[in-house]
């Protein structure tokens, strides 16, 4: 990696991550102090934020802790989703409001929001619930009428498409993660005319912010 040492940290949450090409972590660091700690005894010189748009509280704990060590700190972070003509999104700010703009009525929801954060759903138990996971669920499920699907992507909109046909799909909630690889459900939507409910990204503080593996490449070289 651009002749560096390197390791790549995942969360856990994930029973069979991808792997990669470098060594790897598994697991929090305990905050950020944990963090801080951490940095100190593996001496690291630079961090790249890669995680997901809303795992807020790393990215946030990556900041602070970045800035207490003086350690140079980057995100690598794909845009986000932008509508096009033929979509019906409503943006909401949280999962919560996601939960509460469903519906009263019982609907048929593709809940494309991974496995955190059911238990908001079941303010709204009336609705069928399709969720699509990386795993099968260890434990039962806060949500009293689901269907799963375990699979990884990327994915394909005419799979998308005919899955939610299969499922009667009325309504998708999803995450606003950006990128090509979960795209292809808003594309099925589109194609049949399917609201979208769409949470927009956390807030994180101010950070040099790049789009592509090439720019981060580019800032190893000269890191701000």
């Amino acid at each position: 990696m651009a002749g560096r040492r390197a390791v790549f940290s995942y969360a856990g949450r994930t029973a069979r991550p991808v792997a990669q090409p470098l060594p790897q972590r598994q697991g929090g660091f305990g905050g950020v102090a944990g963090l801080v700690d951490y940095m100190r005894r593996e001496a690291v010189t630079h961090v790249i934020d890669a995680t997901h748009p809303f795992a807020a509280q790393m990215s946030r704990n990556a900041v602070a802790a970045c800035a207490e060590v003086g350690v140079s700190l980057c995100a690598l972070q794909r845009p986000a989703w932008q509508a096009e003509a033929g979509d019906d999104w409503t943006h909401v700010p949280s999962l919560e409001a996601a939960a509460a703009a469903l519906p009263l009525a019982s609907a048929r929801v593709f809940l494309a929001i991974g496995k955190q954060n059911l238990d908001l759903f079941a303010t709204a138990p009336q609705h069928h619930y399709l969720l699509r996971l990386v795993d099968e669920p260890e434990a039962a499920l806060p949500l009293p009428n689901t269907a799963i699907v375990v699979a990884r992507g990327p994915f394909e909109a005419t799979g998308d498409e005919a899955l939610m046909r299969q499922h009667s799909i009325t309504h998708i909630v999803s995450k606003n993660a950006g990128g090509i690889g979960a795209e292809a459900k808003l594309i099925a939507a589109r194609r049949l005319g399917l609201p979208v409910i769409m949470v927009d990204r956390p807030t994180v503080p101010d950070r040099t912010v790049l789009g592509t593996v090439d720019a981060v490449m580019g800032w190893l070289g000269h890191p701000a």
